[in-house]
């Protein structure tokens, strides 16, 4: 299954969840999920509870569902829980990283500037969005990023505040991986046992 690339509050409004990584926008007080049916109160099994909570990461994150497997799979494997691991796997990608430091106003956006060469990791120029960050990792935007409207827009009223993970600097424009990030430190709630549950029988 390939990106979502449809309405964005449509998806948050059928999830009932602002998701800082797909859209600035936010919900409206009372908002109900989509179709004719949507303002009745209706009970939801135990798959479309699960399928829920790991659709809430699909669309944070902009992944599609073959990334999100093989995240799975390799959290599966760590001697961390796999709801943790798996969060802090989907934490560590250089576009989330892009995205948390203020640089973009989503992550499909900040996805965008890596895939442009608008970033650099440790000096370098990279166009991966998947490179995993670690500790002591150092990332800055090119001058020409620096530039983008919207970029600059993000740059003054970030979409969020910078998690205690990564250390800012506004002059340089630069932000410094100082730890690997916890899993309660994702932006949105989300519960992950879900999501460990609705993997457990398919993979």
């Amino acid at each position: 299954m390939s990106r979502y690339t449809g309405p964005r509050l449509k998806v948050m409004r059928a999830l009932g969840i602002e998701l800082p990584g797909l859209s600035r926008k936010s919900l409206e007080p009372g908002s109900y999920p989509p179709g004719q049916h949507g303002q009745k109160s209706r009970r939801r099994s135990d798959y479309a509870v699960r399928l829920m909570e790991k659709q809430k990461l699909r669309f944070n994150y902009g992944l599609s569902e073959a990334q999100i497997r093989i995240l799975f799979k390799e959290a599966k494997k760590s001697q961390t829980p796999t709801g943790e691991k798996l969060l802090e796997l989907l934490e560590r990608r250089l576009d989330n990283l892009v995205f948390r430091a203020g640089f973009a106003p989503t992550a499909a956006a900040a996805r965008q500037l890596v895939r442009h060469c608008h970033v650099m990791l440790n000096g370098r120029l990279v166009n991966i969005p998947s490179i995993r960050i670690k500790t002591g990792d150092a990332i800055a935007l090119t001058d020409k990023a620096a530039r983008i409207p919207s970029t600059m827009e993000c740059l003054l009223a970030p979409a969020l505040t910078h998690p205690e993970w990564i250390s800012f600097d506004a002059r340089t424009r630069s932000a410094v991986v100082t730890r690997l990030p916890g899993a309660d430190e994702v932006p949105f709630p989300i519960e992950v046992q879900h999501v460990v549950e609705y993997y457990a029988v398919r993979l």
